[in-house]
């Protein structure tokens, strides 16, 4: 039953408005009904007709024509909220499961395999685990690797390698030195097919191992600011069978002579047993110009040659097709002697100060973590 009584009049400014609302394209589809619902009202439609003509029920109309009738246009655009609700058992159920994914999600118990079956554990579909964990951020398939230094003398070390990159001594150049030991020649056993368009450049899952060799590489990372016949980024490289105190030494000599005699040489290199012998003392007392500078242990990251490497692997190696050892130092030659020509440079921008205040973090968090796991 109607439950509505007199007349429904909309004025000729209104009729224009509901008139360019139902036309324009844009507006909502529950607007453009209520809209009809009201402009055929006011024009004396009867109830059934306005109900075919916006495909709604007998109830819907009845509510639009009082809508209109108490606020005009601007009641029809806004919805009346319809109160507050209580919140249904399986709501509080789903809120529960809610924080339970987040906190396994958290605790990094579960990974993106896992999740329909942290679904089912909790009687949740997979894509509501799914929404609470983009939620809050959390990525629990992903794992990023870390390792804090335990060296008694980090921050003495740290300030002393990350002095030389962003204050080198005048007259001087400074290297940053490493060994990629046990680079292996590696040859498939069919040929691979070329890439095309549409499809990816193929490669098979086994190989044949044919050797392997060990680069030693000293990449100009500083220089003094008088110093102009040493350019950054150019590369010192050698491939020798072993990385031993022996071979060290023989890199060492090999600096000596691509190095001008006048300049000191500043080399940082890691903690590895081979470059602190007394072979290698020796050798460093017999060229005074010679300091070599320790990286804290557990922090490769700070060798800016480790950059260097991960560039050679990424560029020759890793999809290199090599038969024989001399074919692959050949290939490593080749691209050290490429990136000479026209050398970049690996910019240091950290200071001492910052690469401390990290570490203090992260060594406290890692203290909590551990504390709660006891």
């Amino acid at each position: 039953m109607r439950k509505i009584k007199g007349c429904l009049y909309v004025g000729p400014s209104d009729q224009a408005t509901l008139e360019r609302m139902i036309a324009d394209g844009k507006t909502p589809q529950k607007i453009a009904k209520r809209a009809t619902i009201a402009l055929m009202s006011g024009r004396g439609h009867g109830t059934n007709a306005i109900c075919r003509a916006a495909r709604v029920s007998k109830p819907t109309v009845w509510r639009w024509q009082e809508a209109y009738m108490e606020g005009g246009v601007a009641r029809l655009i806004k919805d009346k909220g319809k109160g507050p609700r209580r919140q249904a058992a399986h709501q509080r159920r789903q809120a529960a499961g809610d924080r339970q994914a987040y906190r396994q999600g958290q605790a990094g118990q579960c990974h993106a395999l896992e999740r329909r079956m942290l679904a089912r554990e909790l009687g949740l579909g997979h894509t509501t685990v799914q929404r609470v964990w983009k939620q809050h951020g959390l990525k629990p398939h992903l794992k990023r690797t870390f390792k804090l230094s335990n060296d008694p003398k980090f921050a003495e070390k740290v300030v002393d390698i990350v002095g030389l990159y962003l204050n080198p001594p005048d007259n001087a150049v400074v290297l940053a030195v490493d060994e990629k030991s046990q680079i292996q020649a590696l040859d498939r056993t069919q040929p691979g097919l070329p890439i095309k368009k549409g499809r990816a450049a193929t490669m098979t899952h086994d190989y044949k191992r044919n050797g392997t060799t060990t680069l030693f590489a000293a990449l100009v990372a500083a220089t003094g600011k008088s110093v102009t016949e040493s350019k950054l980024g150019e590369v010192i490289g050698e491939c020798l069978a072993r990385h031993r105190a022996k071979e060290f030494i023989r890199f060492l000599r090999r600096i000596d002579e691509a190095v001008p005699k006048h300049l000191d040489v500043h080399a940082g290199c890691d903690n590895y047993k081979t470059h602190k012998t007394k072979e290698v003392e020796n050798w460093l007392k017999r060229h005074p110009r010679f300091t070599l500078h320790f990286t804290p242990t557990s922090s490769s990251w700070i060798n800016l040659v480790e950059r260097l490497f991960a560039e050679l692997t990424r560029q020759r190696i890793r999809r290199g097709v090599f038969t024989s050892v001399a074919e692959l130092t050949n290939a490593i030659d080749a691209w050290i002697a490429e990136r000479n020509a026209k050398p970049k440079p690996f910019i240091w921008t950290a200071t001492a100060a910052t690469i401390l205040e990290k570490n203090a973090r992260a060594r406290t968090a890692l203290e909590l973590t551990t504390a709660g796991t006891k």
